[in-house]
């Protein structure tokens, strides 16, 4: 592909992700920070097809431009923590499938990139508003760790499930390099996954030590709405888990 196509691809790319970061970007987690963004799976696309650099450098400008968008002039933590992890998750994404592509690698590369991107955007988000005083000067540098690996994991479930379902079908429909070689595996893709979620869920719900610390952040950072926030924390992780769970057990099953 020459450069041309690429400069178009990324373009249109960081508009499309831009548009669909924006119409959901009032939508936030129980913390108050970090947007509900099923709009990852265009540049996941993007990355998969045009290649790693394309979908890294239209997300990291996509989301630049949807959170300035919503805020109303050039936001820095969008510049400083989302621009970079967006990056790098989707950068590893298509450099990881770019040979070879088949289920069980478009998968495993899915849960990589994102956990890693998710993860980059989690903590350096925390760290950036924290220098810039956008959170309580009462917070530890244990809560800033907390809050950073709460945003890790509401990034991570509320994205995932989308790429893992809807970037597939979508590629069929491109005949992007003919059908995914391989049946999917719904046990990695789904259902170890929401385990893991569970499983998460029920320590914050019955181990008296990750309760208390949860509920000490969100104190500081809500005191008026701490309880009722834990509340739907623990359901969102015990509902998402419960379901992908289920889910990657059932086509798992049907498609034995």
């Amino acid at each position: 592909m020459g450069m041309g196509e690429r400069v178009s691809a990324t373009g249109l790319c960081a508009a499309l992700y831009a548009i669909g970061s924006f119409l959901t970007s009032y939508l936030v987690s129980p913390f108050g920070r970090g947007q509900f963004r099923p709009a990852v799976v265009l540049p996941a696309i993007f990355s998969i097809v045009y290649g790693p650099g394309v979908g890294g450098l239209g997300a990291a400008i996509g989301t630049v431009i949807a959170d300035s968008m919503k805020h109303g002039s050039l936001y820095l933590p969008s510049l400083l923590a989302a621009a970079p992890g967006n990056f790098i998750g989707f950068y590893i994404l298509g450099k990881l499938t770019r040979r070879d592509f088949n289920w069980r690698k478009f998968s495993i590369a899915s849960q990589i990139s994102l956990w890693i991107g998710c993860a980059t955007v989690a903590y350096l988000y925390t760290i950036v508003i924290s220098l810039l005083g956008m959170l309580p000067p009462s917070l530890t540098p244990e809560d800033l760790f907390m809050l950073g690996t709460s945003l890790t994991l509401w990034f991570f479930i509320t994205e995932y499930p989308f790429v893992i379902l809807l970037v597939p079908p979508i590629l069929r429909a491109l005949k992007f390099r003919g059908e995914l070689k391989g049946g999917p595996s719904w046990l990695i893709s789904l259902a170890i996954p929401g385990a893991i979620f569970l499983t998460i869920s029920l320590m914050i719900t019955f181990t008296p030590a990750s309760s208390e610390i949860l509920r000490g952040l969100i104190v500081k950072l809500n005191p008026s709405y701490a309880l009722s926030t834990l509340q739907l924390i623990q359901l969102l992780f015990a509902g998402s888990g419960a379901a992908m769970t289920i889910v990657g057990l059932l086509l798992q099953v049907r498609g034995a």
